[in-house]
């Protein structure tokens, strides 16, 4: 059967049964939800792709159960490439020429930053699936509406998790930071001082090393020096494994925690497979933290068998689930209404876990540090850590 025959049988369905609708109608019918993150150029770029095959995936049984209020959910997608002109244009697009409902993205935090005045303007709520900046979801907290969400790792969150785990792992508590240069590792520093502070602890050292180093040798010995006995890397993947490298170098192997940048492939290609594995990191869930997380995974894998971070696909998968029982929940997709649901979401089932009442109007984050697991790589796969230091952590060590 041609289009041409497809078409016009359809249409005689539709007038026989009353529904005269056009063709342009029913795709009007639809509901779009954007995705803008990077899939190609940054060092995150494969927490963006992975994203996407969440993202995707959520959208795939949400239409095999019917839709979303009986209507289709169609993924609009786009790769900004890393970069905030690029990010921004995909967000007027997806918004003034796609009219999506909402959006899930970005991947890298400066591109949020870049952009979020757009969809607080335009009243389009978005939710952040990687980036991980404080900042997103804090900017308009003070705003009658505020359209900015989360389901992702906050820094501060993450490097509480890590410093609680720092300060129980110690035999000496000596405790040391070491962080690049960039406006990231800073940051990171500066939580990690307050944050250490709570604990009662003074690191031992703060060491520096620029973005782009691959000899972290001389400021390693400095905290050797010291007696840190646990390290935490204020860095990405590529720089962590070159301070890895550089332990190698020295035979010198204290405890070394890191934030979910070293869930990134670079670090083990970098560092090489068994070295990756002297690192612990932070991330919100794990293939092998739940059944459904384990499903998601050999289901994903089998369609991408290169999926380098499940974790972000958990993440976006999670993104779609939330925005759908919003959409649900306001019978539509105006974007206020659409917000007002979001803040007052009840039960979720998502693949991190089930949110109860996930957002309110005063926190637009889904997971906070309680949500978070410390991780490691063995044999290539990013696996939960389930050590005596994790087990005998609780509620009041995670200070922040």
């Amino acid at each position: 059967m041609d289009n041409r025959i497809t078409r016009r049988t359809l249409s005689a369905l539709l007038v026989s049964t009353g529904m005269a609708l056009s063709l342009p109608a029913l795709a009007q019918n639809e509901i779009k939800i954007g995705y803008n993150a990077d899939q190609s150029a940054s060092g995150a770029a494969e927490l963006g792709l992975s994203g996407l095959y969440g993202f995707q995936a959520a959208i795939e049984d949400l239409n095999a159960q019917g839709g979303v209020l009986g209507r289709k959910l169609v993924g609009v997608v786009r790769d900004d490439a890393g970069a905030p002109p690029k990010s921004i244009q995909n967000m007027n697009e997806l918004i003034d020429n796609e009219k999506v409902a909402a959006v899930v993205g970005p991947t890298n935090s400066g591109n949020a930053l870049a952009w979020l005045h757009i969809p607080q303007q335009k009243k389009v709520p978005v939710i952040s699936h990687v980036a991980t900046a404080t900042d997103i979801t804090a900017r308009y907290a003070k705003e009658p509406q505020n359209y900015i969400f989360r389901v992702s790792m906050v820094d501060r969150e993450q490097l509480a998790l890590l410093a609680a785990y720092a300060v129980k792992a110690s035999k000496t508590k000596n405790v040391a930071i070491i962080a690049d240069t960039t406006g990231y590792g800073q940051a990171a520093t500066k939580d990690l001082l307050e944050i250490l502070t709570l604990h009662g602890i003074k690191p031992v050292g703060i060491e520096k090393f620029g973005p782009k180093d691959t000899d972290m040798t001389s400021q390693l010995a400095k905290l050797k020096a010291a007696g840190a006995d646990m390290i935490i890397t204020g860095s990405l993947a590529d720089a962590t494994a070159q301070v890895l490298k550089s332990m190698e170098k020295m035979d010198y192997y204290p405890g070394l925690l890191s934030t979910w940048g070293s869930i990134n492939t670079p670090l083990v290609n970098i560092a090489g497979p068994k070295l990756a594995e002297k690192t612990i990191f932070a991330a919100s869930t794990t293939e092998d933290a739940s059944d459904r997380a384990a499903a998601l995974h050999k289901r994903l894998v089998a369609k991408h068998p290169n999926m380098p971070a499940f974790v972000s696909a958990a993440q976006g998968y999670d993104a779609v689930m939330l925005i759908a029982a919003a959409i649900k929940q306001a019978d539509g997709t105006d974007g206020p209404k659409l917000q007002q649901a979001l803040e007052n979401l009840g039960a979720v089932q998502g693949i991190i876990k089930k949110y109860e009442k996930p957002f309110s109007k005063e926190q637009h984050e889904a997971l906070g540090v309680a949500d978070f697991h410390l991780a490691q790589w063995k044999d290539g796969r990013v696996v939960k850590l389930d050590d005596p230091v994790v087990k005998g952590l609780t509620a009041t060590d995670l200070k922040r």
